[in-house]
Order: structure tokens, then sequence, then C-alpha cells
């Protein structure tokens, strides 16, 4: 086993053999005399063998002196060299920020448990959750002002966007408690063809797909009102101007007095994905966009799926997804 060696001996040491001279030596450490030829003859019992010559008149080095003088040498300036970078590495770090786009409840329950694990990773960066309308599915990444985001498809799969489903989870159906149809155990799309919908003031696609345009066999949709926000949503389901389609897991974050959320059958779900711009080299993304994938394949969630299971870190500069995918015309190239 090879001697463990304080570095602030060698330090101690080193100015010995420049100096030449205990007393000037412990002046330039700023210790007493005496103390300095404690610490050097500790080294010297460590290392098994003399490193100085000590007489009235002078000091010097012997041959192990010399050979241990260089290497010290070298040795505290790569110590030096390191705490510096470890130093600015921390300071770097402690600046940066992930921006994280979503709209609604983000990714229900596993977004606190991915921001956790993404903080384990990088203690120092800042991360900030940035909160979207319904004007822009694609959460801030198209205009690039997030990083990654939680995105609810259809979307466009353009050359700059990376997607990866995280769950899948079936569309409930949110009415005002007064509604006869609260009381139902679960209802299909026949049963609602005729209610007023609350419509996503939303691109087309994105906005037809909430309202299950492709499962209404073409019957024409009553609108009742238009809304921007989740909470616009709700406030106009209590106001009964209508109803609306929504994921299930709206329930566990937005459920209250007034509103009732009853299952749907007979029309598609709806995926949550993590998304990124395959354009931009950014390890934290990368890093963000395991740690989602991670936590999602290790969780459950009520009545949701987990489609793909955790294989690795994903390959950020392929798009590939299973989530539904639509031509969208309005949506920015990047």
């Amino acid at each position: 086993m090879y001697p463990q060696v304080d570095l602030r001996l060698l330090t101690y040491f080193v100015a010995v053999a420049d100096e030449l001279h205990f007393g000037r030596a412990a002046a330039r450490l700023h210790i007493a005399q005496p103390s300095l030829s404690v610490q050097i003859r500790k080294l010297e019992q460590s290392l098994g063998t003399p490193l100085l010559v000590r007489s009235s008149r002078r000091v010097e080095l012997t041959p192990a002196g010399e050979v241990l003088l260089e290497g010290s040498r070298h040795l505290l300036a790569d110590a030096d060299r390191i705490v510096g970078l470890t130093r600015r590495a921390g300071r770097v770090e402690s600046h940066m920020t992930l921006v994280v786009g979503f709209q609604g409840n983000a990714a229900a329950e596993l977004t606190p448990r991915i921001l956790n694990d993404f903080h384990y990773l990088h203690p120092g960066v800042e991360v900030q959750l940035r909160s979207h309308d319904f004007s822009d599915p694609y959460v801030g990444l198209a205009d690039g002002s997030v990083d990654v985001a939680f995105v609810r498809p259809p979307l466009l799969m353009q050359g700059w966007l990376g997607i990866q489903t995280l769950f899948v989870e079936p569309r409930v159906l949110v009415l005002s408690a007064n509604s006869v149809l609260a009381e139902a155990d679960s209802l299909g799309i026949d049963r609602v063809l005729n209610e007023p919908f609350v419509a996503r003031k939303a691109p087309q696609p994105w906005r037809d797909f909430w309202l299950a345009i492709d499962s209404r066999r073409g019957e024409p949709v009553r609108l009742g009102a238009e809304v921007a926000t989740v909470e616009e949503c709700f406030e106009a389901i209590l106001a009964e101007r209508g109803v609306a389609f929504s994921q299930a897991s709206t329930q566990r974050y937005y459920s209250r007095p007034g509103l009732a959320f009853v299952p749907m059958t007979g029309i598609p779900p709806t995926a949550l994905s993590v998304a990124w711009r395959t354009d931009v080299d950014s390890p934290l993304v990368d890093d963000f966009v395991a740690t989602a994938r991670a936590v999602a394949s290790l969780s459950s969630l009520p009545n949701a799926s987990i489609p793909n299971r955790f294989d690795g870190m994903p390959n950020r500069h392929r798009a590939t997804d299973v989530s539904p995918v639509v031509s969208i015309p309005w949506a920015s190239s990047g």
C-alpha cells in the first residue's frame, strides 16, 4: 500500500527546499519554526527516507529529496489547477438555467419526481417551469423560449423536433355537476354530440383533437364558448356554457365544487410526451429527457399506460415517437 501523503506537508517541504533554511521557510508559511520541523520529520517518516541533510549552518536535499521536490512541484500545480477547474465548473453550473414548458397539469404526478431526480443530477442548475396557454401546442419549443417541454400530441414531426411518449391516459368529459350527464358511470361520443362544447383557442388540428372531431362521424360541433387557458375552460363549464374533453388526470388536479368528470368511451386517448429541439446541443436537455423517461418507466399512474419502457439515453438527433402525429400547416419550421 502506498503511503498517504498530505498535500499540506508537500507544500511545507517545497518551501524548505526552496529556501534551504527552516527559519525563512517558516516565515514564508506563517507558521512557527519548531512546528515546521515537526511536519518535515512526519513527512520523512511517512516516506521512510530522509529528505534533508541538516547542519548548524545549512540545509541540503538528499537524492530522495531532489526526486520529491520535482514531483511535488508538478503535483501541487496539478492540485491547484484541478481545484480551480472544479470551482469554475461549479460557478458555471450555478448560473445555468433549464426552462421547461408545460400546459395544464404538466406530466401529472411524474412532474415533481422528474424535477427531483434531475436536481439530484444537477444541483447547481435552476429549473424554471413556464406555463403556456392553448395557442401554442409546442409550449415554447417552436420559438426557442423553452429548452424542453411536456406536450400533448398531435404535433407535426418537424426536422427539429424530438419527442418521446411518457404515458397515455384516457379522456374524460368535464361538465357541470348540475348536468343530467354528470351521474353517468361513463359516456360514449353519441351521448354528447348535442351538447355545447367549450373549444380551445388553438391551431385547428389541436383544437379539433380536443373536440373529438374525428370521432363525430361528420356531426358538427355546437360551440358554447372559446377559451385560451385551463382556468377559463373550467369557469365556462361552471357557468354551464358548455362541456369539454380533458385528460383523465385533470380530475386529480382541478377537481372543485360544481365540476363533474365522466370517463369517455369511443374516442382516442391522449399521450403526454417530453419534447425537445434536436438542432440544439444541450447535455442538460439530454439528461432531463433521459430522467423523464426513466421516471416514467419506473412509475405508475391511475388509468395510464407506459408505452415505452426506458432503454437508455434517447438519440436526440432522431425524432421518434409513437404519439399520434398530424401535419400542422401553422407550425413554425424553426
